[in-house]
Parts: C-alpha cells; structure tokens; sequence
C-alpha cells in the first residue's frame, strides 16, 4: 500500500549536506608530522606518554605542537590509566603513547582495563621498521596481535599516507558505539616516510555502522511489560553514561515510580540521594537493590551486561524475572541472561523511546505498593552501615564518610581496588554522572593514582580525590611526580590498613585465617624498630614519600585528626597531597554474597544473613 492510501504524505528528502572543505598540504609532510597535525584536528588536548626509540619521530615535531599537551609520565601503565581517567570524567577521548616492545606491552594492562569498562581510549605505539618485523629486532613485540582481544579494534599503519586516516578511523570506532580502547601501531620507518596532508579523510570503515536507534516494536513491548510488572526494577549500567542518558533514566523513573539500582560502573548515574534509589546491587551491594533484583518480576536492564558480580550465581538469579534488555553492543544481549525483549540500540535512544511509549499507557500505580513497602521495610532493616571501634584503631568507612562530608559538591572520586574501592562506592554519596572512576570489570590494582592524575587534566578546575589503598598506592604512586611538576593537584587517601585488605577478608572468611604473604608492614607501631634504628611509621613511609616525590603529606591516626587533615588537604591547591589515614586491619566489607554462590546468600555481617519476613525470602 502506498503511503498516499494510508492517509500520509512522504517525508522530503533532506538535502545533503554540503561538502566539507578539504585541507591539502602544498608540501609532503613526514608521517611523525602528519600524526601530530592529525592529533591537532583531533581536538586533543592532552597525550600522557614517555619517548624511546621506535616512538622518537613523532616527539620531535610533538614539540613544536601549541595545541597538543603532552605530560611525561613515568611509567606508559600510568599513561595508559591516565588516558583513562581523562576520557571517564570528561566523555572525551584519551590518548597516550608508548614505544615499542615493553613501552607498548606496559600499556596491555589499562587496554584490557578500558576494554571491560567500555572507556574511549586511543593509544599510538612506535614499532620497529617494517623490514624489521618480524626478525626479533631490539624491542620488538607483536604488539597489534598482542593488543587484538583487549581492544575494539588494532592498527598496523603500513603506509605514510594513511596516517591521519586510520587516527581519525580510531578516534570514531573508540567513541561510537560501545566505546572502547583502540590501538594504532606506527613503524619506525612510516612515520619518518612523506606524505601530503590532506583533511578531512575519508575514513573506510565497512561493516561498522552502529545501531543506535532501537526497534519501535521492542519499545512498545518494553513499556507494556513495565506498565504491567508489578515487581519492576530498572537496573542500570554504565551504558547510562557512557550515552549520557541520566537525565532520561531519571524521567523514566519518575514516570513510572519503579525502584532504580545502579551498577558500579553506574553510579552517579542516578542519584543516590533519590528516594526511588535502592542502592549498587552485586557482590558488596546494599541488602534492598540484591533483594529488589533478586526477587523482581520484571528486570529492564539499561546498558548493563549482567556480570557475576551483580548475578551471583547465574542459574539461581532473579528466577521469576522477565528481562528486557537494552545495550548498544547485540553482543551483549543474551550473552549471560536470555533476554525476552532484547533491544539493540543507545541507551539515550532506548530510554527515551520508552519514555514516551510508556506515557501514551495507563498503568495502575497502586499496583506498586506492596513491591515499595517491602523494599522500603528492608532499607529501614538493613542500611549501610559499619561497626564502630572501641579501641585505637580508626574504622576506614568513617575516614571515607568524612571525605565524603568534607568534599565539594562536585568533586571528582577514583578508588583503587579493593575493600577502599567498595567503601568508597557505599560512603560517597554520587548524584552526578562521571563522578566516580573506578577499574570495575579488570580490576586493576594501581589505576586510582593516574586516573586521578588524568581527570584532574580534564577537570583542572575541580577538587580530584583518589581513595587508595596501600597495596594499589605502591603500585603506580611514581606518578605523583608527574603530578607535582605537571602542576595537577590531586589529593590522594591512603587507607593504609598494613594490608592487602580484600584479600585479608577473604582468608579471615573461607582459609581460617591464614594470612599467607597478606601483611604489607605500611604501618607499624612507633618505636617498633631495632635498637638505635630511626623510629618508623611504615615500609614505606608515606608522608615521605609523598614529600620526596614534589607533594604534601600528612598522616592521620585517630578520629579525632580526621576532619581537620582533610581541611588541610583541602586547602592547599598548588601541588598533589597524600594523607596516610592509619586505620585498622580486620574491618570487612558487608553486606558480602560469596563468590559463586547465589544472591540467597547474602551476608549482611559477618555469619549474619538478613532476615526477611515470610513470602520475601530472597
């Protein structure tokens, strides 16, 4: 049927666009040059890597670059976080760079890191010379078949010319779609070859086209079933904000009235202090969002992907739930849990979609308050919350509390990983998206540092805090003195508990105790030293090292010094500042679902499951 007989005109065609104009080079331009004018109109603003051999051309007309920053770090697994840090607080693209051989293997850790949390990231890579590849030439690594798994997609640029073609292919596939890390690796003699600059490129990309609008017909599905659930739950992801869809996950919440419970890499996403928040479900999650998720009858999942973290034991996970499942990578969809309405499309898009779908319905409102007032029962029951010590020993969630309390409204959290990772995601109160950067799928130990260094590039105006652990603090603070001569004043907590806390926790819990090569001896009583050695606070010492490498370090040991150190970090804005907060070594993390186990098993303390009242076990 034509569309004249169904009572509709055809749209017009829209004009196309006139063509942008080209900028041709009256002269050949070095492939190191045409790189560095690539990043130009890239709009980048900043690089965070270290030159060597393989990488050399490209830093020296990276000199003369008035538009490019580039900050030496001192380590390429610190530019690569770093990178990270910047394009999870501002939306942008990061970019760092590396040498060849161990420059390029020591940036494999914060792609695959980028990689599971979806971060937009470029990383530029010398290599040896083609004639060379492959003859085990003096640092050389297969660095784009090393990088293939961990990155969205992987460059070996073979020709001079195709330099400023294949950055901008790698600036749009890390930032459309699902983002992610790419790599482009540059040998030697390509990037001191000759070629024209011409701008913009025509970028080859065939097969990828992203689908960002999703299907009408899922959408209605979606409302429907929403309207009709009478134990919904939208469960959101960092799909939320990587597709900046916060303020519509919020309009959909509130048009509907169903609880919201955000991932860890969601949070902020909604915010916490909004009565419909249930909390971050999960492994460390509150009591009411593993219970809302757990016992739902209707799961609208929102750029999330289902992880173990969040489902405990897969086959035991919210049995009686349907699932409608919204991700822009189809990949995603069913992977881990067989969705009934699968959407393929942005977040923005989706939510949007149902937003109005939903409002052309009628649901019945009442038929949420038996669902509410159970959810509510269990957040008056089993709130977050920590013991409080009697002796010396300062409790960590209390230091993390006070940061919290103490901060400016718009400050900007990076938390290492481990037990400080997950107080900090339950102390911190987030109401705004990119707010807090964490290492959520990989894990990685030593990320908080640079990605504070990176986001403070990004956000030079605003207050960066990185929460820290001594384990993760040892393991990238050199670039502290990136910091200080950078002039980046981030300030930094150490939540020294002399131990690697998680997995002190652990062994407390399932290895009767046996601490095996757990103790960090970061801190240890005064005058527990040898006779007529200096007194020493810990190997090492913090504050001293924080002053040897160009910041400020303070120390606080008590509750009591607590609020008045933090002032002080707060107050000087010219250089980084550490505090070593000395806190005891037995606090846990509660509530705790056991790995493997299911969300049933719940542990809001120590031996201790909740309690629900009959009809709502979980």
């Amino acid at each position: 049927m034509s569309t004249e007989a169904k009572g509709t005109r055809p749209k017009a065609a829209k004009p196309a666009p006139p063509p942008r104009p080209r900028e041709q080079a009256d002269v050949a331009l070095s492939g190191a040059e045409l790189l560095v004018k690539t990043l130009e109109k890239l709009d980048v603003e900043a690089v965070f890597g270290i030159p060597g051999g393989a990488i050399l051309p490209t830093y020296d007309p990276l000199l003369d670059s008035s538009a490019v920053r580039h900050v030496l770090v001192r380590h390429e697994q610190g530019a690569g976080h770093a990178a990270t840090g910047y394009a999870a607080a501002t939306g942008k693209v990061g970019v760092c760079m590396a040498t060849s051989g161990p420059g390029a293997t020591n940036l494999v850790t914060p792609l695959a890191d980028a990689h599971m949390d979806s971060i937009p990231i470029v990383a530029i890579t010398g290599q040896v010379a083609r004639s060379s590849i492959g003859t085990d030439a003096f640092q050389e690594a297969d660095i784009h078949g090393i990088t293939m798994p961990i990155t969205k997609h992987s460059y070996l640029v073979e020709n001079t010319e195709d330099i400023p073609r294949i950055l901008a292919e790698a600036f749009h596939i890390a930032s459309t779609g699902r983002p992610g890390p790419v790599l482009v690796d540059i040998p030697k003699d390509v990037q001191a070859g000759k070629a024209a600059f011409s701008w913009p490129p025509t970028m080859h990309l065939p097969g990828y086209r992203p689908v960002i609008q999703p299907h009408s017909k899922q959408i209605r599905e979606a409302a429907s079933l929403l309207a009709q659930a009478k134990r919904p739950v939208l469960y959101a992801g960092g799909g939320i904000i990587k597709s900046g869809a916060h303020q519509e996950l919020r309009t959909l919440a509130d048009q509907s009235g169903v609880p919201v419970c955000t991932t860890l890499m969601a949070l902020g996403a909604f915010p916490d202090d909004h009565p419909q928040h249930v909390g971050m479900p999960g492994m460390h999650g509150s009591v009411p969002a593993v219970y809302t998720l757990q016992n739902s009858d209707l799961i609208v999942a929102l750029g999330a992907r289902f992880d173990d973290r969040v489902t405990g034991k897969l086959d035991t996970f919210a049995p009686d739930a349907n699932i409608v499942h919204v991700d822009i990578d189809p990949a995603e969809i069913g992977k881990n849990r067989t969705a009934d309405v699968p959407i393929v499309g942005d977040c923005k898009a989706a939510v949007t979609a149902i937003i109005e779908a939903y409002g052309a319905l009628t649901p019945d409102a009442s038929r949420l308050v038996p669902w509410w007032d159970s959810i509510q029962d269990l957040k008056k029951r089993y709130p977050l919350g920590y013991e409080k010590n009697e002796g010396p020993e300062m409790a960590p969630q209390y230091v993390i509390e006070r940061l919290n309390a103490l901060a400016p409204e718009d400050t900007v959290w990076a938390a290492g990983v481990g037990q400080h990772q997950m107080w900090a995601s339950q102390f911190v109160t987030y109401t705004k998206p990119r707010t807090f950067l964490n290492s959520g799928g990989l894990g990685t130990m030593g990320y908080a540092v640079p990605a504070a260094m990176g986001a403070q590039m990004g956000h030079p105006g605003r207050t960066v805090w990185a929460i820290d652990g001594d384990g993760c603090f040892q393991m990238t603070n050199q670039e502290l003195a990136t910091c200080a001569i950078e002039g980046l004043p981030i300030k930094v907590a150490v939540i020294n508990n002399g131990n690697l806390g998680m997995v002190r926790q652990w062994q407390t819990l399932f290895y009767d105790s046996r601490y095996s090569n757990t103790d960090l001896s970061t801190h240890r009583p005064s005058g527990d030293s040898e006779a007529g050695a200096p007194t020493r606070r810990g190997i090492p010492d913090f504050v001293a090292l924080a002053e040897a490498l160009g910041c400020v370090g303070l120390r606080a040991e008590t509750p009591e010094e607590v609020d008045r150190v933090i002032e002080q970090a707060q107050a000087i804005n010219d250089r980084p500042v550490v505090v070593d907060f000395i806190v005891g070594k037995d606090a846990m993390v509660w509530p705790m679902v056991p790995s493997g186990l299911s969300n049933d098993e719940i542990l809001y303390a120590r031996d201790l499951r909740p309690q629900f009242e009959e009809g709502e076990e979980l």
